[in-house]
């Protein structure tokens, strides 16, 4: 242990894998220093296999903010229902500090937290500062920043990138995967925890409009939603491209090191992911995204040449088909986006957030 003092930390997540992926690092990280963690999070951040195994977990209700007065107290109800349960809670574990991830989940904690005047500090994931990250940012010791940029970030802002998963990180040490004019071109297609209907609706008819040559090389592995992926498997089939297809990969980490190119939304976890294992994208941004944050996600990426970003109304199969030829067809040029997509990698980000939360809870 080298002289650190063990302590107990309390992590507040749920809602999308956004949040919870990155607490899952945190998590992990505390663990093996020899700290105790306990996780709150609701009904959605359960449903996540594979995270938090053996961790002590706490579901609390968690109200989400909107749907005109009935639902703001509705909403105001379930959180403060959640803050009386946290701060039961805290009595008893009496945890070193609380950190939260943004989302509503993460609200009653925090509000427990500072009822209970306990050092507190929240990770922002996306390049604008999330709703109730923005409420609480002027009350917690720190706000840890996934971009050096971030949108409405305010009080002590502190970068140290977005964590992500042991076996992405592991990539980082891999090269970028042997590709040549002639041999398999490996595409993975996702649209994050949530899925993306987009992505099939257009990825295989803009697939199938390169040319035969090209097409004819191409190995697809696509997430899509339950709902979409028996028409999309379908489509691919009638087009002739080997694909693959899940609602979800527990080996992304595998398939992500054997791609040449992946076509993805430019959720927080995934930009990190592709950051981290240097591997060249196209980003569509979700166009709905509150504050747009998925497209301020994607600029560093894409600034740094290891990303192109194709705006939500302008994907169409022919667009997407451009996109593919000018990559796919200069197996150099790839190779140069990667190197430049891990150029702003952060592996050290979950070593840098542990460090931040024993400081706080020191």
């Amino acid at each position: 242990m080298g002289g650190r003092t063990v302590s107990r930390f309390v992590l507040a997540a749920g809602g999308t894998g956004g949040h919870m992926m990155p607490a899952h690092a945190l998590g992990a990280e505390l663990v093996r220093r020899g700290h105790g963690v306990a996780l709150i999070t609701d009904a959605r951040g359960m449903r996540f296999p594979g995270l938090f195994e053996g961790v002590e977990t706490h579901v609390l209700p968690a109200g989400r903010l909107g749907g005109g007065l009935f639902g703001y107290l509705r909403a105001g109800r379930s959180i403060l229902a959640g803050r009386s349960e946290a701060r039961r809670l805290f009595r008893s574990e009496r945890p070193a500090a609380v950190m939260g991830f943004g989302g509503y989940p993460a609200l009653p904690s925090l509000l427990a937290a500072f009822a209970d005047k306990m050092p507190t500090a929240v990770h922002e994931q996306n390049a604008v500062l999330g709703r109730v990250n923005r409420l609480v940012a002027g009350r917690v010791n720190a706000v840890a920043t996934a971009y050096p940029d971030v949108q409405r970030a305010k009080g002590n802002v502190r970068l140290v990138g977005n964590p992500v998963r042991e076996e992405v990180l592991a990539l980082r040490d891999q090269p970028y995967p042997p590709l040549d004019t002639e041999g398999p071109f490996r595409v993975l297609v996702t649209g994050g925890s949530q899925g993306a209907s987009i992505l099939s609706e257009v990825v295989p008819e803009g697939l199938g409009l390169l040319p035969p040559l090209f097409r004819n090389r191409l190995q697809v592995t696509h997430q899509a939603r339950a709902e979409d992926i028996e028409r999309v498997r379908a489509r691919y089939a009638e087009l002739g491209i080997p694909a693959e297809l899940a609602t979800y990969l527990p080996d992304l980490p595998e398939r992500l090191g054997r791609a040449h190119l992946v076509i993805a939304r430019s959720g927080a976890s995934t930009v990190a992911e592709l950051a981290a294992a240097g591997r060249p994208a196209v980003l569509v941004p979700f166009a709905a995204a509150t504050d747009d944050h998925q497209t301020y996600n994607a600029r560093e990426l894409v600034a740094a040449g290891g990303a192109r970003a194709i705006p939500q109304g302008q994907f169409t199969a022919a667009e997407l088909a451009k996109q593919m030829e000018k990559l796919g067809l200069e197996p150099a040029a790839l190779a140069n986006a990667a190197r430049r997509a891990w150029s702003v990698g952060r592996p050290n980000a979950v070593r840098d957030l542990a460090d931040l939360i024993e400081e706080i809870g020191a």
